[in-house]
């Protein structure tokens, strides 16, 4: 199977190399991309994964965006400016004058509402972004008016994510896309925005072949500095060896998913450049909480031994830049949850938590997970090693490797008792941690960890944490939840690998992002 698929990855190699050359005879700036691609849709009200935030992030504008190299700040981007109302309820922006959609259309409030009210409509992976959301109003067509239900200091930082990206309303609505109350049942724009983008980025979507191939040609009428590429083709290459191969080869100008020890065997190749860091993905096990999906794994005791049994140095040593997240979810960037409260491995308290849930002896289960490699992590590795982790505890693991795609939707609908994920943050704010709580999109619908298995108290403290403002007191809140979730919690998060990059030498801008991870639009080459 793996030599098959090999043979495959290496004739896409070959046959984007031969585009290369042909689009370099015609004085073309083209620059190919080796990457891993997790992706159901690009249609922004669809896409809800890496690869669709990198490619969204090229073809689509939002409202305010981040930092091209960090999280920092929010930024103006179709907005020119912003105020927000005294009681943190209405947010009303001023729209930029001198943008343009790819076909020429100007941009105007009321795309803004469309798209909005499309995301929330059509009910896709993403439309839960859109929650707070009580309204959204043209006040002219220059200016759009947002109303939310309550307070919520991380609503800026939200609308960053993709998914509020604005579209063509006039072009979407004439290839069978609405806004209306009813779109998750009549809208059918999806298939055309699959294929061919509608919004203001510096690059268009002109072809995406899934599982192969993705291709952006620029933006003749974008607003901002036109991009250096005239074309970016990004080959699918789930295997970081064959990235490895592709870029010493020069068949690719950037491989994104190479793992730590390919890295260190580029190291002192000069034609190639090399990026490390820490990135922002989770790396976790979930226990669904339903006793017919979950079986053992639905006790929360037996979920508190799985934490305690995991060897969270061994999976530091794997993945070299690794560090042992202390919680269900990477919120560095506040800094409120020390390694110093993350679980340590405790085999002998696994082993009492097993006996107290009622299986001393142990017992046999079934571990899903997508097989492939992600950022230079190979999936399958982390898993036999949890099968090996859990043995020292009497528990039996069987692997249940899947095709990612398939995977991923039972994964979604919470059909998988037993699995191993990975987790980048939809919001860059600690509020993306509630989503591992009871009542959270993560915790409710991947493993039926519902409110009504939470005490009162813990309720109104993820209720305070969504609308609380001072630092202090925040720090406070989320430190009480993770807490909770480390006694209570159906996940065991085990992993924040670094990510490393590679690209040949004369390939320059190259940014990583917490956000859209890459965006295309800086790169370009030394002449």
């Amino acid at each position: 199977m793996l030599k098959r698929f090999l043979v495959k990855a290496s004739f896409l190699v070959s046959l984007f190399a031969l585009l290369l050359a042909s689009a370099h005879a015609q004085d073309e700036k083209v620059i190919v991309i080796g990457h891993a691609e997790v992706a159901e849709a690009y249609d922004p009200a669809h896409a809800y994964s890496p690869t669709g935030g990198m490619i969204n992030r090229a073809t689509y504008d939002t409202l305010v965006t981040f930092p091209d190299t960090d999280a920092s700040s929010i930024e103006p981007r179709l907005a020119s400016s912003w105020s927000i109302s005294e009681d943190g309820l209405v947010y009303t922006f001023n729209l930029r004058t001198d943008i343009s959609f790819a076909n020429g259309d100007s941009i105007a409030a009321e795309d803004v509402v469309f798209s909005f009210n499309r995301l929330k409509n059509v009910k896709a992976q993403p439309s839960f972004l859109t929650d707070p959301i009580v309204s959204v109003e043209a006040v002219d067509d220059a200016t759009v008016q947002i109303t939310i239900a309550e307070a919520r200091p991380s609503f800026l930082s939200e609308l960053t994510n993709s998914a509020f990206s604005v579209l063509n309303a006039e072009v979407v609505m004439a290839n069978g896309g609405t806004d209306a109350a009813d779109a998750a049942e009549t809208d059918a724009a999806m298939d055309y925005l699959d294929q061919t983008s509608a919004g203001t980025g510096p690059y268009m979507l002109e072809s995406w072949s899934p599982q192969e191939e993705t291709v952006l040609v620029r933006n003749p009428n974008y607003w901002g500095t036109a991009p250096y590429f005239d074309r970016v083709i990004v080959v699918n290459i789930p295997e970081a060896a064959t990235q490895k191969v592709a870029l010493e080869s020069g068949d690719i100008d950037l491989a994104t998913d190479l793992s730590p020890d390919q890295v260190v065997q580029l190291e002192g190749n000069d034609n190639i450049g090399i990026f490390r860091g820490p990135a922002s993905a989770t790396h976790f096990i979930l226990m669904n909480r339903d006793p017919e999906i979950g079986g053992p794994m639905a006790n929360p005791l037996v979920a508190k031994a799985v934490r305690y049994a995991l060897d969270y140095q061994g999976y530091r040593d794997l993945w070299a830049g690794s560090v042992t997240p202390g919680t269900n979810m990477w919120i560095g960037l506040q800094g409120a949850y020390g390694q110093d409260k993350a679980i340590s491995r405790d085999l002998d308290m696994a082993k009492s938590l097993l006996a107290e849930a009622g299986y001393a002896d142990g017992f046999e289960t079934t571990l899903s997970y997508p097989d492939f490699t992600f950022n230079g992590v190979n999936l399958s590795t982390n898993a036999q090693k949890i099968q090996a982790d859990l043995a020292e505890i009497g528990i039996t693991v069987n692997l249940n490797p899947g095709e990612v795609q398939v995977s991923l939707e039972e994964y979604r609908n919470g059909q998988q008792g037993f699995a191993y994920w990975f987790w980048g943050p939809d919001k860059l704010d600690p509020v993306d941690f509630l989503e591992f709580l009871p009542g959270g999109k993560v915790a409710s619908e991947r493993t039926k960890w519902t409110p009504d298995m939470a005490s009162q108290e813990i309720l109104d403290l993820i209720a305070q944490a969504k609308i609380e403002s001072d630092a202090a007191t925040r720090t406070e809140i989320f430190n009480q939840l993770q807490d909770y979730a480390q006694e209570e919690g159906a996940f065991a998060p085990f992993s924040v690998p670094a990510v490393q990059t590679a690209f040949r030498a004369d390939i320059q801008g190259y940014v990583w992002h917490p956000q859209w991870s890459l965006d295309v639009a800086l790169l370009s080459r030394a002449e």
